[in-house]
């Protein structure tokens, strides 16, 4: 028996309206529980890309930056720094940074970066995590006749290379991590994004 007094049209009007307010009230129930779930500005910031200006930096200094809450050191080599890399092959436990997880594969090399020049690592030991103290200077007397300039950790004694290769014979088991980072002109680094086409 048909329903009499009743108009379809009247009829869809209110079931389109009423499904379009319950729709706008389940999104605004659901929309502060979606907007708790996005990282705060802060920890979006601390992971952020950190851009650097090495226009500044003198040859043979070491500068740091905060990158995802880790120091990031950027060293400027001088030609006898790297000339002095290549002495170190068989005192070194990983020379050529087979360990991949240390080391992207743009920097895959004897300096362990995209120039020579520059050095990009995480400065944190792959031992315990503390932070090595950089010894640029050749044969101090507190490590030997034989050190030639690099990262001493005073933790625990790990020595790494100026290309954050680690020594034989120390605790830390694998060399100082390279980050992602890509030039973004001559003079300036972006570290937190791998050069296009790198892994």
């Amino acid at each position: 028996m048909a329903e009499q007094g009743v108009d379809p049209r009247r009829r869809r009007v209110l079931t389109t309206a009423v499904s379009v307010v319950g729709a706008a009230g389940a999104v605004a129930a659901v929309w502060p529980f979606l907007a708790s779930m996005r990282p705060s500005v802060r920890a979006q910031a601390a992971g952020a890309p950190v851009e650097v200006d090495l226009e500044p930096i003198e040859p043979g200094q070491l500068v740091r930056v905060k990158w995802r809450g880790k120091p990031v050191w950027i060293v400027y080599r001088t030609e006898e720094m790297l000339k002095n890399l290549e002495k170190l092959d068989d005192k070194l436990r990983d020379p050529d940074s087979e360990v991949v997880s240390q080391t992207p594969p743009f920097a895959r090399n004897r300096w362990r970066s995209i120039k020579p020049e520059y050095l990009v690592l995480i400065g944190i030991c792959t031992h315990l995590g503390c932070s090595p103290t950089y010894r640029p200077e050749v044969a101090p007397e507190d490590l030997g006749p034989d050190w030639l300039g690099g990262f001493f950790c005073p933790c625990h004694g790990s020595r790494f290379d100026l290309a954050g290769r680690v020594y034989k014979g120390v605790p830390a088991p694998t060399n100082l991590e390279v980050p992602p980072y890509r030039y973004v002109s001559d003079k300036r680094i972006l570290v937190g994004e791998a050069p296009e086409g790198a892994a």
